[in-house]
């Protein structure tokens, strides 16, 4: 069985990493990273990941292919860590667990709805943030 994967800022941070954990289980990777930093597109790609894989979702499904995304939230990365020192502390108020995530954390929930035992799962966007955002 052929494996793909659509790594949505997946050449720098996070989603780098991602995207090598995959390449590393087989899957081939197509990654993109607009370099476009301003919060309106941000949230306007963000936002429109969760449909996309609804949309893909039920039109992949007769073709036994399963489509999800992964929706991370603050990550304890450089990319972080290079805003300045006062921010990270506000972010982390706002996380109920009360910290950031770690790589290794959401790489683990990566590999879940690519497992062989996951496939009726499919259309689902995992939130992985701490409970930041509840939806």
């Amino acid at each position: 069985m052929s494996r793909a994967a659509l790594v949505t800022g997946g050449t720098r941070g996070i989603g780098r990493g991602i995207s090598e954990a995959l390449k590393e289980a087989g899957y081939t990777v197509a990654a993109n990273y607009a370099g476009n930093d301003e919060a309106a597109v941000q949230f306007t790609e963000e936002t429109s990941i969760h449909g996309f894989a609804k949309a893909l979702a039920q039109e992949g499904a007769r073709y036994n292919l399963a489509v999800n995304a992964i929706a991370p939230g603050y990550v304890d990365t450089d990319m972080v860590a290079a805003v300045p020192d006062n921010v990270p502390e506000k972010i982390v108020a706002k996380i109920p667990v009360g910290r950031l995530g770690h790589a290794d954390e959401i790489a683990r929930a990566v590999m879940f709805p690519i497992a062989d035992s996951a496939t009726f799962v499919t259309g689902s966007t995992m939130s992985i943030n701490g409970g930041q955002q509840m939806y």
